[in-house]
């Protein structure tokens, strides 16, 4: 089944706002157990994680292969490329770069996959957005 073009691209659950996630004993609190057991929750987890541990272990091996480089190609590593500038140097700076990107694409993943899932629990818990 396809999803007509502009609508939400996670499921929206049939549950009345604000009444799922509110803690029985009254005191108007969230039920935290209740957030964290629930298919909202665990789907905002797995949607993070999908990102996060392969982002991480990219860049993990990028940083490695970059100290080994530094340690054991010592040739490769001092290569001029332009005048002053070794291949060292621009892979040190490629580390600050990839850095950024990493973090600007997490951003933009964040806003569009996990701000919409929050503001669902949120909504659910009867929690207004501050």
């Amino acid at each position: 089944m396809t999803r007509p073009v502009g609508s939400p691209a996670f499921e929206v659950s049939e549950r009345p706002a604000g009444r799922e996630f509110i803690d029985p004993r009254g005191e108007g609190e969230p039920d935290y157990r209740a957030i964290q057991q629930s298919q909202e929750f665990a789907r905002l987890r797995r949607r993070l994680r999908l990102f996060v541990f392969p982002m991480s272990a990219l860049f993990f091996f990028w940083y490695m292969m970059f100290a080994l480089l530094s340690a054991y190609a010592h040739g490769f590593m001092s290569h001029q490329v332009a005048g002053e500038i070794n291949t060292g140097t621009i892979l040190g700076l490629m580390q600050f770069a990839s850095t950024i990107a990493i973090v600007l694409a997490y951003r933009r993943f964040a806003r569009k996959k996990l701000d919409p899932e929050v503001d669902r629990i949120h909504e659910l818990a009867g929690v207004d957005k501050e």
